[in-house]
């Protein structure tokens, strides 16, 4: 695309720039974490990381490789910054959320490093459109340390996830206004890819955090769920988008101690 070969106009070195043919493969993906307004984005050689939390105790990551860009250059060792998400989706649709059939929106996303805003220039049909979003002081943001669901009943306030190397191995439960629901998965099920379990664990997480998840869900063609000892749970989705390349999204949920406490 002309806008992915022009470098933009200014006297400072960009310390991040990217290029894609088809911007959406970048909000559709962060559509998908976008739960809070505000983001922090990590930049390294091998892609772009944006991560969204919500009162210490959720977390999502959106993970977009290097690959899937035209061009990706980031001139040190790793690039921070916190970003408003809402305003940077805004831009990345400013020609609208859908495309006419055989057009698309090419960006071209620029930042010079500490104080700059991150500037974005978008081009569909021959207009041009140049952004600049405002960035922040990173946070601090939760380590979960991990080494390296339409049938349930959402009136209930808790997702018990019971994982087990005997019957009934996986199983998802909820205790809502019509009562227990359980929805059991053998680990020989055709929607079982692969299951690893060593010791039964049941843990309750609050569905009210795990909710925003399913924004990712949506797109996702394969999941991983996993749990640590601590009942701290992972959810990984594999999202392939419209050119047959995979891209990652992320959540982090805490267990729910308050569920854990009554019943001791």
């Amino acid at each position: 695309m002309p806008l992915s070969a022009q470098p933009p106009a200014s006297a400072e070195p960009s310390v991040l720039s990217a290029s894609l043919d088809n911007a959406r493969h970048l909000s559709s993906l962060l559509r998908a974490v976008h739960f809070q307004d505000h983001a922090t984005c990590f930049a390294t050689a091998n892609g772009l990381r944006v991560t969204v939390e919500a009162a210490k105790c959720v977390q999502a990551n959106a993970f977009i490789q290097a690959e899937i860009f035209q061009e990706f250059a980031v001139q040190e060792e790793s690039v921070t910054f916190r970003i408003n998400l809402s305003v940077l989706l805004d831009c990345l649709t400013i020609f609208g959320a859908s495309s006419s059939p055989g057009t698309s929106t090419a960006l071209r996303m620029c930042y010079h490093g500490y104080g700059y805003p991150l500037m974005l220039f978008l081009e569909e049909g021959g207009v041009v459109t140049v952004c600049k979003i405002n960035t922040q002081e990173p946070e601090e943001l939760l380590d979960f340390d991990f080494c390296t669901f339409a049938e349930l009943d959402m009136t209930s306030e808790v997702l018990q996830i019971t994982m087990s190397p005997d019957k009934p191995y996986f199983r998802l439960s909820t205790f809502g206004n019509a009562g227990s629901a359980h929805l059991d998965y053998p680990r020989d099920s055709d929607l079982m890819e692969a299951f690893h379990c060593n010791q039964t664990q049941t843990n309750r997480y609050k569905i009210s955090l795990l909710k925003p998840s399913t924004k990712a869900l949506a797109l996702s063609c394969k999941v991983s769920i996993r749990t640590d000892a601590r009942g701290f749970l992972s959810l990984q989705y594999m999202i392939r988008n419209e050119d047959g390349q995979v891209c990652f999204v992320e959540y982090y949920c805490c267990p729910d101690e308050e569920a854990a406490e009554a019943e001791l």
